[in-house]
């Protein structure tokens, strides 16, 4: 039975963490722990969702899946004990994956480093400190390195399924693709910033900044 481990910290989003455990968690035979520096509740982002990690990091040495997610609380997170567990645990995983600004966890970790990768496009421009190329791709797998990124919350379903596949087969990735009815049919055309208008980029930014200030 596959493990995978999903690391919480405080201020993480939530599709992050949602998103590829949905997928995995609907996969027959794969078992999903959510951990933390240490067993209990932790908050999310907005500060109005806590998920319940059930196990503490240093008590797991061994997963076949990571998946890193990130979120406003990445900052705080890379100076915390997340990148030295990783970095140790990497040595024994099929896959060491990131959501979102979770990349730069991995970066930290030096599982990046001569690497093209992807990330939050918020966050883009900090992918080069940690040795790692950005490249604006959805999903980005890197076999030789174990090592596969997404890009910005939604984009980590998406990872979930490649991991399905990874895990099974390409049968099992469908059937809970279309179990969870993952069909993206999205109203506007503005979920890329290459795609966005400038007013749209510029009220997404004003919508961070203030998450921010509020601690989110």
């Amino acid at each position: 039975m596959p493990d995978v481990v999903i690391p919480l910290y405080e201020g993480f989003t939530a599709l992050d963490v949602v998103g590829p455990y949905q997928m995995l968690a609907l996969t027959p035979g794969v078992r999903v722990t959510l951990a933390a520096e240490g067993a209990g509740a932790v908050t999310d982002d907005v500060g109005s969702l806590a998920l319940v990690a059930t196990a503490a990091l240093e008590d797991i040495v061994q997963t076949d899946v990571v998946v890193m997610p990130g979120g406003p609380g990445t900052e705080q997170a890379l100076r915390g004990p997340i990148p030295l567990w990783l970095k140790q645990i990497h040595a024994r995983t099929t896959w060491t994956t990131s959501v979102c600004s979770g990349s730069l966890i991995l970066g930290a970790a030096g599982l990046l480093d001569g690497l093209e990768a992807t990330t939050h496009y918020r966050v883009a421009d900090l992918l080069p400190m940690f040795g790692a190329t950005y490249v604006p791709e959805r999903v980005v797998e890197h076999p030789e390195a174990r090592v596969i990124t997404s890009a910005g919350v939604s984009s980590g379903i998406d990872m979930g399924l490649r991991l399905v596949e990874l895990l099974t087969d390409r049968l099992t990735a469908e059937a809970v693709q279309l179990w969870t009815e993952y069909d993206p049919q999205p109203p506007f055309d503005s979920g890329s910033p290459a795609r966005a208008r400038a007013e749209v980029r510029q009220r997404a930014d004003e919508y961070e900044a203030a998450a921010r200030r509020t601690g989110g």
